[in-house]
């Protein structure tokens, strides 16, 4: 396959933009929500999306909707009355990844580009217009912007105190990021379509992880990924720690087969927390016959409980106590899960995830 190199996107003129430079119309771009059971969010996240200027009545939406049964469907086809370019479209294989390929299949005949949102995010105005733009200004493949998260409930407050830091997300520049610049990976935004399609979409193996593992395989065709920090996205975390966790560790599982199939080595950042869990594990079961044993889950707690004190305290919030539990359940709930996946894969005695799942020829 050749090299990718984004080719400059046609521009139309609007001699209302504020910097007199020409923009994309809105006919250029493919909106895709992918959706389950999210009749308490889809409406907030769609309304917000339209909070833009004229184009964005060009732009076509798709919510994909993978088998809902809260009503999340009727609740999409009511807003279709108000927004006559939003469509619903049935995803029978359910999952995130196989719903944006199916969108593009179905509905992105003669767009350019993709741009993909979150039921659970609330977006900024003008979020859909912003994105494509940025991604034509930069002749890039794809732009990942920043995610802030917020909460409602004291856990997601404590969840998104700690998520946005190195202790609860290892740095991920997508995670609270400041600066714009190229990156290897990011929260999903814009695509190329014309890219999307070349390198196969997504995996729709992947029931977590799509992103990343769809990244890994653009950069390698030379795709470039742009963080734009100017654009950004309010996310809501899970509301509970049993949510939290399994989420987690399916991101843990995800994260493994990411690796496996295409023959990487883990990172630090990705190795720090499953070989914590492991250290623990050992510490306490060693205990009994070598209390020096504990150092390593002693020291990891008091970790957590310094972790607690200084959001509770830098955020002037008491919910921010909760902060070093909701770090400790993502820290070991995605260890669970990375470790799960690779002693699977051995005890079958192969690597399952070399295949390939997508709705494109390669």
């Amino acid at each position: 396959m050749s090299t990718l190199r984004a080719p400059k996107l046609p521009e139309v003129v609007d001699s209302l933009h504020e910097s007199g430079k020409p923009r994309l119309s809105g006919d250029e771009i493919l909106a895709v929500i992918p959706a389950l059971n999210e009749a308490d969010h889809i409406e907030t996240c769609i309304r917000s999306l339209f909070e833009a200027d004229d184009r964005i009545a060009r732009v076509r939406f798709v919510v994909a909707d993978g088998g809902s049964t809260d009503g999340t469907p009727d609740i999409v086809e009511r807003l279709g009355r108000d927004f006559p370019n939003v469509v619903l479209l049935r995803n029978p294989k359910r999952l995130q990844a196989a719903a944006v390929n199916l969108a593009v299949s179905a509905h992105g005949e003669g767009r350019e580009i993709l741009v993909r949102c979150d039921a659970h995010s609330v977006y900024p105005k003008n979020f859909i217009l912003d994105c494509a733009d940025s991604l034509r200004s930069h002749e890039v493949e794809s732009v990942v912007v920043p995610m802030d998260a917020t909460g409602e409930t004291c856990f997601q407050k404590a969840n998104a105190f700690i998520v946005d830091t190195p202790l609860g997300s290892g740095g991920s520049t997508h995670r609270g990021g400041r600066i714009s610049k190229l990156v290897d990976h990011g929260h999903h935004a814009a695509f190329l379509l014309s890219s999307f399609r070349q390198v196969g979409g997504y995996d729709e193996t992947f029931s977590h992880n799509e992103d990343a593992e769809y990244d890994r395989r653009l950069r390698a065709e030379g795709g470039r990924i742009f963080l734009d920090a100017d654009i950004r996205i309010s996310y809501l975390p899970r509301a509970t720690p049993s949510a939290l966790a399994r989420q987690y560790y399916n991101y843990g599982r995800g994260r493994a087969r990411n690796f496996m199939k295409h023959g990487d080595r883990p990172g630090l950042r990705q190795m720090a927390p499953p070989v914590t869990l492991v250290s623990c594990v050992t510490g306490l079961a060693l205990a009994p016959f070598f209390p020096l044993a504990l150092a390593a889950p002693a020291g990891y707690l008091a970790l957590l409980v310094v972790a607690s004190l200084a959001v509770a305290a830098k955020m002037k919030s008491p919910c921010g106590l909760l902060a070093g539990v909701a770090s400790g359940i993502m820290h070991f709930s995605w260890s669970a899960g990375f470790i799960r996946q690779y002693v699977a894969t051995w005890l079958n005695g192969r690597n399952p995830d070399i295949r390939t799942g997508s709705s494109f020829a390669r």
